[in-house]
């Protein structure tokens, strides 16, 4: 992906942290012909470990209008946040690491919940819907993250695009806005 400077990220905590919060990723590799892409849940390891694939981790993103700025003449953009891992995976065949990998991902998103589901299943069941499951793991060798928040605009413009995402209705412009309080120079206004 094509990273200028300014949106450049390379903070490991910062690229742990987006991959855990935006944890459904884009997977694309290529099948010998053609890319594949498969859209699913990834755990992230940061001390984990044929040919490579990329995950792609999207997070909050919107068009961005140049009437938010200060600066008379500009452009229409759009800013977003994403992070790419790069790595060959490994099919994990073992049963028990792949019920193990299961219970691991269940309770990650069941956490949050007030009634986590307990994942009490017969293991008839639970293994006849396994046979669906392809588990792997990639071992990464490649993390490159960009978050295009305007930081390569003037302090007034970055502000105006701040607060016109923050009004919005739209809950990705919303969180882009809380992710431009946390990266760049901007201040919430009451």
């Amino acid at each position: 992906m094509y990273i200028p400077s300014a949106f450049r990220v390379e903070d490991a905590s910062k690229l742990t942290a987006f991959i855990q919060s935006h944890s459904f990723a884009t997977l694309v590799s290529h099948d010998g012909s053609a890319p594949f892409a498969s859209h699913l849940p990834v755990l992230f390891h940061p001390n984990a470990g044929g040919g490579e694939v990329l995950a792609i981790f999207h997070g909050p993103h919107s068009y961005i209008s140049p009437s938010w700025y200060q600066t008379e003449i500009a452009v229409p953009t759009w800013n977003y946040a994403t992070v790419h891992a790069y790595g060959v995976p490994t099919v994990i065949g073992e049963h028990e690491r792949v019920v193990s990998l299961l219970r691991e991902t269940v309770s990650a998103y069941e956490s949050s919940f007030e009634r986590p589901w307990p994942g009490n299943l017969p293991d008839e069941y639970r293994d006849k819907m396994m046979q669906n499951i392809v588990a792997f793991e990639i071992p990464i060798s490649r993390i490159e993250g960009k978050f295009k928040l305007g930081q390569n605009r003037s302090a007034a413009d970055t502000q105006g695009v701040f607060e016109a995402l923050s009004r919005s209705e739209d809950a990705d412009s919303r969180a882009l806005a809380k992710m431009m309080l946390a990266e760049c120079n901007v201040r919430a206004t009451a």
